[in-house]
């Protein structure tokens, strides 16, 4: 029972992590492999579903908030609205590579939404890129690189 409620804590923060809460699934991970109780794949897997689903529910978000940018509560002004909409539409989808990066790949993957990027594509590059930071994490971990 101890395993599994373990795995589901990595999960929470992964997901956790990848929306704009202060969460460091990174810590969580890490330890987790130091302490060499846990299957080393289900870990990245773990980690990677979680953080991964976490950016799903900002594209979500950025989808569903969008038909609300001309009211005047809405967070983003029209103008820097449309700057984003221009940025995304110049670099797009290869953005999505830095949606593991703190700080910036949160937003990028809301804008997503916002810009409709396909489910599909999103979702393809989104775990490309959170599934090799897991790994060159783990792999650095566990010195596999020595």
């Amino acid at each position: 029972m101890f395993e599994l409620t373990s795995y589901l804590g990595l999960f929470a923060v992964a997901f956790g992590a990848a929306t704009l809460l202060p969460l460091q699934s990174e810590a969580v991970l890490v330890g987790m492999l130091l302490s060499e109780r846990y299957a080393t794949a289900l870990l990245l897997l773990t980690a990677t579903a979680g953080n991964v689903l976490g950016s799903v529910f900002n594209w979500y978000l950025g989808r569903s908030i969008e038909r609300f940018r001309h009211r005047r509560w809405f967070p983003v002004s029209e103008r820097h609205l449309d700057k984003a909409q221009r940025h995304y539409q110049r670099f797009g989808r290869w953005a999505l590579l830095l949606s593991w990066v703190p700080v910036i790949g949160d937003p990028i993957t809301l804008v997503a939404g916002v810009m409709r990027e396909p489910f599909w594509r999103f979702l393809l590059i989104v775990t490309l890129a959170k599934g090799f930071r897991y790994l060159v994490l783990t792999a650095i971990t566990l010195g596999w690189a020595t």
